[in-house]
């Protein structure tokens, strides 16, 4: 099985906690990008390593950082997703400095961790916020209503699949990136080189870890 075999496994298993963008992209297989040189600086590509380990610091096991899943994550934008994704993405990383300079005075990676949480919560909070407001636009029948062929009423409502937010995006590929890695695999879950009868279902003790797919 090859590493892209791997991420695709891993990524229907893991089901709602990614975007049906990102498991179109992965389902698809990666592409090698046309643009020339790199899409990120090195200044980005410091945000988002340091981004990914505000996600999945280190705890009693190493976080997103030490995994590497940085890397990951900018090899997976350029490579694997279209233009006006990598464009929400980029965007999303002038905010985040933007949101930092703005309330600590520093940039997201000059700050310390604790600060990039709460950077990092604003953001959160936001699209949280547009979710909630778009749902309630969609509730108060703001789009209206339109009369079709055979006299029924149907929702004017735009059907376009909508592309995922700066947020999801950086959670969901920190997860991938972090759950097919080495010290993902061999040390937040328990690695099971050779597994033994398989249990559908099972009861897991309190602090148990999860198998690695």
């Amino acid at each position: 099985m090859n590493r892209r075999e791997a991420l695709r496994n891993v990524a229907v298993l893991m089901g709602g906690a990614l975007s049906a963008t990102t498991l179109s992209v992965i389902s698809e297989g990666c592409k090698t990008s046309d643009k020339k040189g790199e899409l990120f600086t090195a200044e980005q590509q410091s945000t988002i390593t340091e981004l990914a380990d505000t996600i999945i610091p280190t705890t009693g096991t190493p976080g997103a950082k030490a995994a590497g899943v940085g890397s990951f994550i900018a090899m997976m934008i350029k490579e694997c997703y279209p233009e006006n994704v990598q464009k929400i993405f980029t965007d999303g990383l002038d905010d985040l400095d933007q949101r930092s300079k703005s309330k600590f005075s520093n940039s997201f990676v000059a700050i310390d961790p604790k600060q990039r949480a709460v950077v990092l919560q604003e953001v959160v909070d936001k699209v949280r916020n547009d979710k909630e407001k778009d749902e309630k636009e969609k509730r108060s029948g703001r789009y209206g209503t339109a009369t079709n062929n055979e006299g029924g009423r149907t929702s004017t409502a735009p059907s376009a699949k909508k592309d995922p937010n700066f947020f999801q995006l950086a959670k969901e590929l920190t997860m991938l990136g972090y759950f097919t890695s080495e010290i993902g695999c061999k040390q937040a879950l328990v690695y099971t080189p050779v597994p033994g009868k398989w249990e559908a279902c099972t009861d897991m003790k309190p602090g148990q870890k999860a198998s690695a797919l």
